[in-house]
């Protein structure tokens, strides 16, 4: 395999700094459309439909990552990760600025939401190109028997990305009135994302192509249209790598997005104690990436996700015990844990999708694999669990996860035989 220029530390940085930057900006908006968007962009006559209209263009960015995987992944395979990695940061970023300058509905009325529901369609198109691109920057650089440990620290960027979005809306909510929040305050964040774009940016100029890329090109094994070729040749490997992608993002919305918003509302939470709660459940899920990246990396990648399966599986059971008013420290618990099995499957997710496909397609079929897992299990998750809810009571939001990681478990079985272990 043929060497680059790019130092370990480059790398990491880089596939590290992405991906918080892009997840930090996703993030912003799930806060936004819990505790904002509501208020701001939609009618305020009958404030539960709201809710749901602002968890409908949550669910918009979902189904433009599709798109994003397979326009940003037709390049990355083409023409190089490096480009399709400066690009994809060049999507993401200017809609989430232009969201922070929007006018609300109350100034120009119906306009606003689908101003909102078309810059939140420009995030989820560049996610959709950012998080498989970040996973082979760091995969394809890594040495023998390192993969997944290099592989997780994209995966890192999800609960950095979190903590500083959690954070910033914490410490705005600190320091401003409720009026003067939703008056320009939640705009901050959205803004003051540029100055992150500039940040990365300038990391991934820096860069060069992977070796694993350079190969593929000095040998002419790129294909024409990579995504034909999925669905010609690799369409077993995308539907089980969607599979196995499923469980995760059911549970990570299921924790962050929906906990917010039923915690604050129906728990009668208040709003700073729960961001609190949720900022302790990412360290925890910060934590279980790099350990169960480490794990994977001594007995396989398969065992692991395997029997993180079987512990979100028991979670989801426990569910409706554990989420309920009372004692803060109970809620806590009941975050953290949750959020640590999000690590233990998230750590080995990226590096798993990824040797799923040969490396001359390998960047379209991890990115639509990943995002198409978005769709059916992140996309409605909020709004089935909020109906669910309140419908048939929490148990039923544990079930509906339960249902998920037995569709995960199953793929991940099937998909023994074409994961390229050991590292």
């Amino acid at each position: 395999m043929q060497t680059t220029g790019n130092s370990t530390v480059r790398v990491l940085i880089a596939s590290l700094a992405g991906t918080t930057i892009e997840f930090f900006d996703f993030y912003i908006y799930a806060t936004a459309a819990v505790l904002v968007f509501p208020k701001l962009f939609f009618p305020s006559s009958d404030p539960a439909s709201a809710l749901l209209q602002s968890f409908a263009t949550f669910a918009l960015a979902f189904f433009a990552r599709p798109v994003g995987a397979i326009l940003f992944g037709h390049f990355g395979d083409r023409i190089g990760r490096k480009a399709t990695l400066v690009a994809s940061l060049m999507t993401m970023g200017p809609s989430t600025v232009a969201i922070g300058l929007l006018p609300t509905y109350h100034s120009i009325g119906v306009a606003a939401p689908i101003l909102l529901a078309i810059f939140r369609f420009g995030q989820g198109l560049g996610l959709g190109g950012e998080w498989g691109g970040a996973v082979l920057l760091a995969t394809e650089n890594a040495p023998p028997g390192k993969k997944t440990w290099y592989g997780m620290f994209p995966q890192l960027g999800a609960p950095l990305g979190f903590i500083l979005s959690s954070g910033t809306f914490l410490g705005l909510s600190g320091f401003l009135s409720e009026e003067d929040f939703l008056t320009y305050g939640w705009r901050i964040p959205f803004i003051a994302s540029a100055l992150l774009i500039g940040i990365g940016l300038y990391v991934r100029l820096k860069l060069t192509e992977t070796p694993v890329f350079l190969e593929v090109a000095n040998h002419h094994q790129q294909v024409a249209l990579p995504m034909r070729t999925i669905f010609a040749q690799h369409g077993r490997p995308l539907l089980l790598g969607t599979l196995i992608a499923l469980a995760l993002f059911v549970l990570f919305y299921l924790m962050t997005v929906f906990t917010l918003s039923w915690g604050t509302t129906a728990l009668h939470y208040p709003k700073g104690d729960f961001l609190h709660a949720q900022l302790i459940g990412i360290l925890f899920f910060a934590l279980g990436i790099p350990l169960s990246a480490q794990l994977a990396d001594r007995f396989g990648r398969s065992p692991v996700l395997l029997w993180v399966s079987v512990a979100i599986f028991l979670f989801g059971l426990a569910f409706g015990h554990l989420f309920k008013a009372g004692h803060w420290g109970n809620t806590v618990i009941f975050l953290s844990l949750g959020l640590f099995l999000m690590g233990g499957t998230y750590g080995p997710m990226g590096t798993t999708l990824a040797e799923l496909f040969p490396p001359p397609v390998r960047y379209t079929g991890a990115s639509l694999s990943f995002t198409l897992a978005g769709i059916l299990g992140a996309s409605l998750a909020p709004y089935i669990a909020t109906f669910l809810a309140k419908q048939w009571g929490l148990d039923f939001v544990g079930y509906y996860l339960c249902a998920a990681t037995t569709l995960t478990f199953v793929a991940l079985w099937a998909a023994r035989s074409l994961m390229r272990e050991p590292s």
